[in-house]
């Protein structure tokens, strides 16, 4: 029987679920897209919403719609050996490989940086990683509180530290909107759809899900109903949170160009943001957001990896990949935060419209009936292009495939010629004769 789970404890798991999703990028690329996309802001700002937001949630409900308890049960609808391959290399993406190095990279950057000489050398980026891996490191080693440390306490912080700075550029904007740069003027949607990408959100969904999914079980919810109405409700709210933050730091990042110019990336363009209206204190200011952003991030990946690797190697403890993982990511954070991003560009491109297409055909599963053609046509599909697209900007690209594709797949030039692919692909796997076992 389902318990009534308390309105409080909604709207902490809602504010533990926020404070997971927005991290290290949710901070810096919106400031970054608000300052090319100028006149073109909101056209561009809705695009980041769709896959900053909106993905990020609906993913974490498709987890509770589909009755799966994690996501190798879930992307092994697919096939057993996609369903192992897929899940750890998005782990491996949103864990230590990408995500959690740069949590350690943006809090250097932002909360650091700024107050140490340039002679320094990369001793203090040494000595900050190691300290704030060795915090990450302590906090998810217990787990089961997470929720309490997160949601109740850390969360609260953050939204107010926010709240200060985001008031105060919309009583006393910087200066005006300036015109869009290169293909914001023509594309900002787009633009801003793509740039969504780079917070990994989407594809972190499926492990934050997890956590938020338990959370709500533990509070009382037994039936699917009553899970996905509970989930319902805590995604709501933290996604109004999310994009009213997103939109704000836009927005600043809009409004900072007529004063500073274009800058490197949205790290320098918070920090002078902040020492604009606050000055020193400023600077205090956004690396307390920074921290607490980034942290709250990193604790709950280096739970959420740690746990899935525990479950696929059950010799090696969860503690002990809580502590290599922990030591990994302080290793790759000290590659540099540029160089983590232009890294991680290419195989977000790839990965990402798979896990899209997966949290879409998770909601159509009961239509189709568990097809297993469907799955397997329109991801195959969709692999093909996002893999081109993908490669287009290293040293493996497929020049003549990414010229065909963009010539006569809609939308290509875009990064969006995956999309007719995937449910053409979807509509001839429904079309094809059933085997024998559905999923």
């Amino acid at each position: 029987m389902n318990s009534k789970i308390p309105t409080k404890d909604i709207f902490v798991i809602a504010l533990l679920l926020f404070a997971l999703f927005f991290g290290a990028g949710n901070l810096v690329f919106p400031a970054m897209m608000g300052q090319a996309a100028g006149t073109s802001i909101w056209s561009a700002n809705f695009g980041f919403l769709i896959t900053g937001v909106c993905l990020p949630l609906l993913g974490v409900i498709a987890l509770g719609f589909s009755g799966k308890s994690d996501l190798l049960s879930l992307a092994s609808r697919v096939h057993p050996l996609f369903g192992i391959l897929f899940t750890t290399i998005l782990y491996l993406t949103i864990g230590p490989l990408f995500a959690i190095p740069r949590t350690g990279s943006v809090s250097y950057e932002i909360a650091i940086k700024p107050f140490i000489s340039d002679g320094a050398g990369h001793a203090p980026l040494l000595i900050f990683t190691v300290l704030y891996f060795s915090l990450t490191c302590i906090f998810s080693l217990n787990p089961a509180k997470i929720i309490d440390i997160v949601g109740k306490v850390l969360t609260p912080m953050l939204i107010l530290f926010i709240g200060i700075l985001a008031i105060t550029a919309i009583v006393n904007p910087i200066g005006d909107f300036q015109t869009p740069v290169d293909s914001y003027a023509v594309h900002s949607f787009f633009n801003g759809f793509q740039e969504g990408y780079l917070t990994m959100d989407a594809l972190a969904a499926f492990v934050f899900g997890i956590i938020i999914i338990n959370a709500i079980k533990e509070r009382g919810a037994q039936s699917k109903k009553h899970l996905l109405i509970v989930c319902l409700k805590t995604t709501a709210i933290s996604a109004s949170i999310l994009a009213v933050i997103y939109s704000v730091i836009a927005y600043i990042g809009a409004t900072s160009v007529e004063k500073f110019g274009y800058l490197e990336n949205g790290g320098e363009v918070l920090t002078r943001v902040s020492n604009y209206y606050f000055g020193t204190f400023g600077g205090i200011i956004l690396g307390a957001i920074v921290l607490l952003a980034c942290l709250t991030t990193s604790i709950g990946l280096i739970t959420s990896c740690s746990t899935y690797l525990n479950k696929l190697i059950p010799s090696i403890s969860y503690k002990l990949f809580a502590i290599i993982l922990s030591v990994v990511s302080a290793a790759f954070a000290n590659v540099g935060l540029t160089q983590l991003i232009e890294i991680s560009v290419p195989v977000l491109t790839i990965i990402y419209p798979l896990a899209i297409m997966l949290m879409l055909l998770t909601f159509l599963h009961p239509l189709f009936k568990g097809k297993k053609q469907v799955y397997h046509v329109s991801l195959i599909l969709t692999f093909m292009i996002s893999l081109v697209d993908g490669l287009a900007d290293t040293g493996l690209k497929l020049p003549f495939l990414h010229t065909l594709f963009n010539d006569y797949l809609p939308m290509n030039k875009i990064g969006l010629g995956w999309l007719l692919p995937a449910f053409v692909g979807a509509i001839l796997g429904w079309a094809m004769p059933s085997s024998r076992q559905k999923i």
